[in-house]
């Protein structure tokens, strides 16, 4: 090529003899005006082009420059997603709103470390049922792009949700662990103070990681590699930084519960054999205590497996490599398996403990005779009879029963 301008200068110069030089400039800036604009085209002919995030501009399938590369679903699968989305986020926001207001209202309750807890996964998954129906309904369903700021901070919401989520997951876990294998000093150990030091703990490092990316661990190509294929603008370093977090959770969750299943499994095994009299009933019944114990737990290890280990699966998949469009749409379905595990939470962490369905019971009795009264249709003795059905089930609620077995004792909180 700058043979052939050197060629066309030479041309240029015999074509214009020294006498009218005046005109030389002129061609010899267009020769090199078309020269500097072919080789742009043929410079921007293999470079990829980031200018617009609204279509592709690349045929391979490797590769992933545009937005829409991560809006997959088809008008079947909107419908599915939508769905399980807009029943289980109200669900799930109001059951944790119930949980969260019961807590609140019982003094005796908030003194107690395993409800402070109960209550931070409450908070974690109510902010998850808003989060993500709302961020995952707006990218998938009306493939809606904000920018790439706006986009990670909706994210940075959702990841804080899920990470407290289990975080508080943990905790429990640990306080029930504790209550098992140090029952003697459970309440020296476990103390109202340093149950709220662990909360914070928690939640303090929890927003700063999901907030990571929108203070600049993103991907500086947009949308090629190394940035994921299932979350723009997300680096694949910072999701296996996310995804090796969670596991390690996981992993003392697992390990946590079936270390307090073995213990009940020896309870079950101790109190075997022929049994008379008095001694054997109360033996019986904590016979039955322990194995009611192990299904519980058994039953959270499930759940917990079968919503989160998907999800992460795939996360790891595309740390290493890049993932299909049926990869992506599947993926999008199991992660709202994370909205259904908020949802079941407080079935089998809140409403399953005896003194809190004992508080919603007084709540509710509360609620009714303030509304008979307000819609007049109660004497004085209804009053008195609302009152009293509301302060029993309060002393029912309140009362510090000595448990005979350290089972029992762990049943009081699930």
């Amino acid at each position: 090529m700058l043979l052939c301008c050197n060629q066309r200068l030479e041309f240029c110069e015999r074509k214009y003899p020294p006498n009218s030089r005046q005109f030389l400039p002129t061609a010899k800036h267009e020769v090199l005006g078309k020269m500097q604009t072919q080789l742009e085209q043929k410079h921007e002919a293999t470079t990829p082009l980031y200018l617009d995030d609204s279509t592709p501009k690349t045929t391979d399938a490797s590769l992933c420059n545009s937005i829409k590369c991560y809006m997959v679903l088809t008008e079947t699968e909107k419908t599915a997603i939508t769905s399980i989305c807009l029943i289980a986020g109200p669900v799930t926001f109001l059951e944790n709103i119930l949980v969260l207001l019961v807590i609140a209202r019982s003094t005796t309750l908030r003194r107690r470390p395993s409800y402070l807890f109960i209550s931070s996964l409450a908070l974690a998954d109510t902010f998850a049922s808003c989060f993500f129906t709302f961020s995952f309904l707006h990218f998938h369903l009306y493939n809606h792009s904000q920018g790439p700021n706006i986009y990670l901070f909706k994210l940075g919401g959702v990841t804080m949700a899920f990470t407290g989520s289990v975080g508080s997951l943990l905790l429990t876990a640990l306080d029930r662990y504790l209550c098992i294998y140090q029952a003697s000093n459970y309440k020296v150990l476990l103390t109202r103070t340093r149950a709220k030091l662990a909360i914070v703990l928690l939640w303090c490092p929890t927003v700063i990681i999901s907030f990571l990316p929108l203070m600049g661990w993103r991907c500086k190509t947009k949308f090629d590699p190394p940035c994921s294929h299932l979350f723009p603008y997300v680096d694949r370093h910072y999701l296996a930084f996310w995804t090796g977090l969670q596991l390690v959770v996981l992993f003392l969750i697992i390990v946590a519960y079936v270390l307090i299943l073995w213990k009940a499994n020896r309870h079950e095994t101790s109190m075997g054999g022929p049994k008379s009299g008095r001694q054997s009933v109360k033996r019986q019944a904590r016979l039955r205590m322990d194995i009611q114990l192990a299904r519980t737990f058994s039953l959270i290890l499930l759940i917990l497996a079968v919503c989160w280990l998907p999800v992460l699966s795939f996360m790891m998949v595309d740390v290493t490599v890049p993932l299909t469009n049926t990869q992506q749409r599947m993926f999008a379905f199991c992660s709202t398996l994370c909205l259904v595990n908020s949802c079941v939470n407080p079935l089998l962490y809140a409403l399953r403990c005896k003194d809190l369905r004992a508080e919603l019971i007084a709540l509710l009795a509360c609620c009714k005779t303030s509304r008979e009264r307000m819609l007049g249709n109660t004497h004085g003795q209804g009053r008195e009879n609302g009152s009293g059905i509301s302060k029993k089930c309060k002393d029912q609620a309140v009362s510090d029963s000595n448990p005979d077995t350290i089972s029992e004792s762990v049943d009081k909180q699930i």
